[in-house]
């Protein structure tokens, strides 16, 4: 009876419900260890992407399907469908080439550059809480008219890719010459557990304090979109006040005033915005809608529900009088007239000229001989009255060569700049200019050395072992695998900005680095100092293990310049938190094992790698690799008392034995990563942990080798 209620009824085992009705109401609303204890340590982020979740084969390599694509091919499957109308959907102007390029900027425009998530990278555009925000209403339909593609090419195309793709494409059949498209976004298979605000209620902001500061890591001004609000800031239609809000969100998007102008001048140079009645009549999203909806949602009930009836962003209109077309009629527009605010059908503020004889300038985009004046939003006009976007808006006016540039690289940014390194861009579209977001390092030239004798000569060193490993670590765990930025290759550990990070200048690293380089003009002559940090780290750990575990090296890293390194760029990699090598910097607020738990994530790492690795980590520092920090953990053996917000101190048997902060103490405290640590404490674990600790540390050390 275990499962059935008082009266006999069936009772769902896992969320309670005793009808289909109330299931679907209520599933998974039961308690959770989390309702029960809301401060226990979220793991789940370091489990996401599970094998378990993924329909491809073991064997499957994206790399590999990709380089077999007849690329040619499906851009003209992608130029036919187009302008093949779907009674369902049809096109605006007959032609959908608008409508991916707002797919494709929506999937991309949720990058971030503070932590590098969001992005067009894997996909995400097709689960929740994406695929649902207000600000992507109607992009389902979008996605859906791309399927015969995606079934006719299945594995070698991903949704990440084609989405991009499609948005090129689209500019390109409407006479933009973009500049290039590189493949290689392999797709994941269910949504992240990115944090995007606390807000609980849609465009809510609840993100800003004192003088409108945007909380961090935040870009987006309101829950559910991806930059602004176009009528502006909660609504208010003030084009300079929308223009504090466009710089600081595009900032933390990666783009600067120049490339925010040609983003927002060149993306409204093609399609109409959609708010031809109410919003009342728009059903729910895609993941709140009716079964019987079939992943789809915004169901509208207003008119036919679609063309001219359609009910998106509220905002009615188009903002040229040629909406599938390249050109520069958007900023002729823009400062030829004055503007009025008047009222979308939806009752969204937007703006039309003030000169009548601009109200028969639009064509209508589906009824044949009726005319519209061209509306714009009061994020397009902070183009023209903030003082810097007005300078850039103007010289783009007046030189649309120049305009139509900054538009392509803008546009090949906004899409590619998740993807990491160029190494790592598939297809012949890839363009061969390499760009400093890229993170360029100089090409990998092999050279015959002797590894072993390099080693031979690290180990005999009167360095401690551990300034090897500490070095190499805070080279390589500057990786991030949100946007595959950091990471030991260009050994920029030298450069600026992170020769003067906290966990980089010190004695510790500038004595190894200056040890190395004398090492490259002996027995490593040729060998780039990248390939060196780590080489040595490898060396150090076998000696620390007695010779127990062999670490595997592999070479290929090579030297960065300064000139190679964009310093305003790279200084949001700076670590404010590494519990790895017990690092926390100064005022930070966030516990220090919520903290670990994030370096974990953006490594890539397990649960089972994070409390290996910092099981080994620590027990480093004392120039020798073995379980005694796990044991000690585990044991039970001390006394712990708290002395400050992160640093404890031990007793064991009413004699002091030490200190250390929540980053460690949450392996004996933590259940889960206890029954890790008590795995590797047992006496027969041993060499299990020295191979396991190998492996995560190689793992690690060649995270950036693509």
């Amino acid at each position: 009876m275990d499962n059935q209620t008082t009266d006999g009824a069936a009772k769902c085992p896992f969320t309670g419900a005793t009808t289909l009705s109330s299931k679907l109401g209520s599933a998974g609303t039961g308690p959770v260890n989390r309702d029960w204890w809301p401060n226990q340590l979220k793991l789940n982020i370091l489990r996401q992407y599970s094998s378990k979740s993924n329909p491809m084969d073991q064997t499957f390599n994206y790399v590999s399907e990709f380089k077999s694509l007849d690329l040619k091919a499906v851009k003209q499957d992608i130029v036919d469908l187009m302008t093949n109308s779907q009674e369902w959907w049809p096109a605006d102007y007959g032609h959908y080439g608008p409508f991916f390029i707002r797919m494709a900027w929506h999937s991309a425009g949720t990058y971030r550059v503070s932590d590098g998530r969001g992005g067009a990278g894997e996909g995400l555009h097709r689960f929740a809480p994406q695929n649902s925000w207000p600000d992507n209403g109607n992009l389902d339909k979008a996605r859906r008219l791309l399927w015969p593609i995606k079934q006719k090419y299945g594995k070698k195309i991903s949704w990440a890719d084609l989405m991009i793709l499609a948005g090129n494409v689209s500019l390109e059949n409407m006479g933009f010459k973009t500049f290039g498209f590189g493949g290689g976004r392999e797709d994941v298979w269910e949504s992240d557990d990115t944090y995007w605000g606390a807000e609980k209620e849609w465009l809510e902001d609840n993100r800003y304090s004192g003088d409108r500061e945007l909380e961090n890591p935040l870009a987006a001004v309101q829950m559910g979109l991806i930059y602004v609000n176009p009528e502006g800031p909660n609504g208010n239609p003030d084009p300079v006040l929308s223009a504090k809000d466009i710089r600081e969100t595009f900032a933390r998007m990666a783009m600067n005033d120049e490339e925010t102008v040609a983003l927002i001048a060149g993306g409204h140079a093609f399609g109409k915005a959609h708010g031809a009645g109410d919003p009342s009549h728009v059903g729910p999203a895609p993941e709140g809608a009716p079964i019987e909806e079939q992943g789809l949602g915004w169901k509208n009930s207003f008119g036919k529900g679609n063309a001219e009836d359609t009910i998106t962003s509220g905002i009615e209109g188009a903002w040229t009088a040629t909406p599938t077309k390249w050109d520069n009629s958007y900023l002729k527009l823009l400062f030829k007239y004055d503007w009025t605010q008047t009222k979308s059908p939806a009752g969204a503020t937007q703006w039309i000229p003030t000169d009548e004889s601009a109200a028969n300038l639009v064509p209508d985009a589906h009824i044949e001989g009726k005319f519209h004046a061209p509306v714009m939003t009061t994020a397009d006009l902070a183009l023209r009255f903030d003082p810097e976007y007005e300078k850039i808006s103007r010289r783009f006016l007046e030189d649309f060569d120049y305009f139509s540039d900054a538009f392509a690289r803008a546009w090949f940014k906004l899409t590619h700049r998740d993807m990491g390194p160029i190494s790592r861009y598939l297809g012949k579209e890839v363009p061969s200019e390499e760009l400093i977001w890229q993170d360029p390092v100089p090409k990998y030239e092999p050279v015959d050395l002797d590894i072993d004798q390099i080693k031979s000569e690290i180990k005999s060193s009167q360095l401690s072992l551990y300034n090897f490993v500490y070095t190499a670590w805070v080279s390589a765990s500057t990786f991030r695998k949100t946007d595959k930025r950091g990471g030991a290759n260009g050994s920029r550990i030298r450069l600026q900005p992170q020769g003067n990070w906290e966990t980089v200048n010190t004695p510790r690293v500038w004595d190894t680095l200056a040890y190395l380089e004398g090492l490259q003009q002996t027995v490593a002559k040729g060998m780039s100092l990248a390939d060196l940090i780590v080489l040595a780290a490898s060396a150090a750990i076998e000696k620390a293990s007695e010779e127990l575990v062999k670490v595997p090296f592999t070479p290929g890293r090579t030297d960065a310049t300064q000139e190679q390194t964009d310093v305003e760029s790279f200084a949001v990699l700076e670590p404010i938190a590494d519990g790895f090598i017990n690092y926390l910097k100064k005022d930070t607020t966030v516990p220090s094992e919520v903290l670990l738990v994030e370096k974990a994530n953006m490594l890539g790492l397990t649960p089972v790698e994070m409390v290996v690795l910092l099981g080994g980590m620590r027990t480093l520092v004392g120039q020798t690799l073995h379980t005694g920090y796990l044991n000690a953990m585990v044991s039970g053996k001390f006394s712990w008392t708290k002395v400050s917000e992160d640093s404890y101190l031990a007793t064991r048997d009413g004699q002091d034995a030490g200190s250390a902060t929540r980053a460690d103490l949450i392996v004996g405290s933590n259940s889960e990563l206890r029954a890790i640590a008590e795995v590797y404490a047992s006496d027969d674990a041993k060499q299990k942990f020295l191979n396991d600790f190998a492996s995560v540390w190689t793992k690690v050390m060649n995270l950036d080798m693509f």
